[in-house]
């Protein structure tokens, strides 16, 4: 998918959760300045990561569950996740080259950690194996365990 896709609650499960492909989840909302600061870059991060990354908006005003699941306070937030996992969460808009300095390191580690298997809780991916934190990021995430799906 060359465009952000825009996705609601009842679809976040399915659509991010369960996506084999990597996904940016980009909490947003029509008012916020920085959110819509940040929309080209994302634009141009889901055009030219195109079969190798999804990018998700959430618009936070229509579709507050995931937010809350996630304890999102501030927006933009991106949630970078993959095998239903969030990898590293950014709080704040960023300058496209950071973003995609995130985006290539995440790409990188999740490619770098698929197992055959899934790898034991000492295994998962940590923001910290992505970058070092900037002062605007929050640690990784666990998924909420209503998010959780069987094995």
């Amino acid at each position: 998918m060359s465009q952000p896709m825009h996705v609601t609650d009842d679809a976040f499960e399915v659509t991010v959760l369960k996506s084999a492909t990597p996904v940016i989840v980009d909490f947003w909302a029509p008012w916020c300045g920085p959110c819509r600061q940040v929309a080209p870059s994302l634009e141009k991060i889901a055009t030219d990561y195109d079969g190798k990354v999804i990018v998700a908006k959430v618009n936070t005003d229509e579709n507050p569950r995931w937010m809350e699941e996630y304890q999102v306070s501030g927006i933009p937030t991106m949630l970078f996740v993959a095998d239903g996992k969030i990898v590293y969460r950014q709080v704040g808009a960023v300058p496209f080259g950071h973003l995609k300095n995130l985006v290539d390191k995440f790409l990188e580690v999740v490619s770098s950690s698929t197992p055959a298997a899934p790898a034991p809780a000492s295994a998962q991916v940590t923001a910290a194996s992505i970058t070092a934190a900037p002062a605007t990021a929050e640690p990784a995430t666990p998924a909420p365990a209503s998010a959780s799906t069987p094995a």
